[in-house]
């Protein structure tokens, strides 16, 4: 097993550590060399999985104390995806917050009339589709793909279908674990989607790009509780 592997490994278990236990946000972690022993990888394997779990913000690091519990992933993930696939899909977050950022910059600078069109008619469809019953995360999948086809620059589009699988996962859990919370959740999640077409529709690069990576941030931390 590679070293990747072997942290994809170690990640996974702490996960199933935090759930397993039931620990709770605030809660310390068990040490690296404790980890280490319990999983069977060096120390420095254990220490690449907590700045991966710190990134994707459901632990942080606390100088001379250890690593904390900062969020428990959503217990209805593990209807979308098991634990040993959670270091890869939310690892996609990494790469969407440089990609996304920067095709809904270049979309609301380059995009053409028609392209505004097709964009505005995927935000239409994902209204329609998250302001009902349905599962909408294909229509999610649709207005982030014609916000990259928007660019003018295919390399994104390909970029993007090529996290197809994971983004997939992220986004039928996100709305589902959203339906079940209080309704302004869904109505946030819209809110957002309209505030990056807004910017690309004001010709606002930077409202764009600002707009696209805050909503990624946000729905990142709508897969913890």
């Amino acid at each position: 097993m590679n070293q990747a592997r072997l942290s994809d490994h170690a990640y996974a278990g702490i996960v199933e550590i935090i759930n397993d236990q039931d620990l709770a946000v605030g809660d310390r972690l068990p040490s690296e060399a404790a980890l280490a022993e319990r999983f069977g990888v060096s120390r420095a394997i254990v220490r690449e999985a907590l700045v991966r779990l710190a990134s994707d913000g459901i632990t942080e690091a606390r100088r001379g104390a250890g690593s904390f519990v900062k969020s428990r992933p959503s217990q209805r993930l593990a209807a979308f995806m098991p634990a040993t696939e959670l270091p890869a899909t939310l690892g996609s977050y990494e790469v969407r917050f440089v990609l996304e950022a920067e095709a809904a910059r270049l979309a609301a600078t380059r995009r053409s009339p028609l392209e505004m069109a097709h964009v505005e008619e995927g935000m239409e469809m994902l209204r329609t589709a998250l302001l009902s019953s349905e599962p909408a995360h294909a229509e999610d999948m649709e207005l982030h793909r014609r916000i990259a086809e928007a660019t003018g620059n295919p390399a994104f589009l390909i970029a993007f279908d090529a996290l197809h699988a994971d983004v997939d996962k992220v986004m039928r859990a996100g709305v589902d674990i959203s339906r079940s919370r209080p309704p302004e959740v869904i109505a946030t999640m819209l809110r957002e989607h309209e505030q990056i077409v807004a910017a690309i529709r004001a010709q606002d690069a930077e409202g764009a790009a600002l707009a696209m990576r805050w909503h990624l941030w946000e729905g990142r931390r709508r897969l913890m509780p």
